[in-house]
């Protein structure tokens, strides 16, 4: 991969402040109800207006359709890695895991350079998937090569190229943001990349 993973960087502060319950606006204080929501939440509601629209897109992106949870965790586990966000490929090690991916395949995903993680995926959907989230991801501007999304159509309907395109989409805009604001990296999660062997 081009790009590595600084995982020192988990150490670093954010660039925002990050709101806990008590100075966060009233109308973003439900989604403190459970506890903290996390760094994300912490720091989108700094501006409430944007919180309020956010948090349903990302839900709806990332949460139950007709796209699997291991299909959805291949595309946002490897669209992290490829645009090496620390906080996301944090994030989404233990949910590819607990989605079904072997500890090869989160790897494979985590640090196989672009264009080569489909060595470790037998599946031919999953071949042509990884091959379009590298190239989509990985690509810069402009047209996405013809090859991935041929590959990629020739194996999904319409929907599903919609639906899985906006994954890596919606993925690359949270990288972005997570990245240069520096989020930080939940205890939570850093215990359970210990255990895992993942730190």
């Amino acid at each position: 991969m081009a790009r590595g993973i600084e995982h020192a960087t988990r150490a670093h502060r954010p660039l925002v402040r990050l709101l806990d319950v008590e100075s966060a606006p009233l109308t973003a204080r439900p989604l403190y109800a459970d506890g903290d929501p996390g760094p994300i939440v912490g720091a989108l509601a700094q501006v409430p207006e944007v919180l309020r629209v956010t948090l349903p897109f990302i839900g709806t992106v990332l949460g139950p359709s007709s796209i699997p949870p291991r299909t959805k965790e291949v595309v946002v586990l490897r669209t992290s890695a490829v645009l090496a966000c620390r906080y996301c490929v944090d994030a989404h090690t233990p949910v590819a895991r607990d989605a079904g991916l072997t500890v090869g395949e989160v790897a494979a995903l985590r640090t196989s350079p672009v264009g080569e993680v489909a060595e470790v995926f037998t599946d031919p959907f999953e071949q042509a998937l990884l091959g379009w989230v590298d190239a989509v991801a990985a690509g810069g501007p402009g047209a996405v090569p013809d090859g991935p999304a041929e590959a990629l159509a020739a194996v999904v309907d319409d929907h599903a190229l919609v639906e899985l395109t906006l994954l890596v989409g919606a993925t690359m805009m949270l990288n972005r943001f997570c990245t240069a604001l520096r989020l930080p990296t939940s205890p939570e999660t850093i215990t359970r990349l210990a255990q895992e062997g993942w730190s």
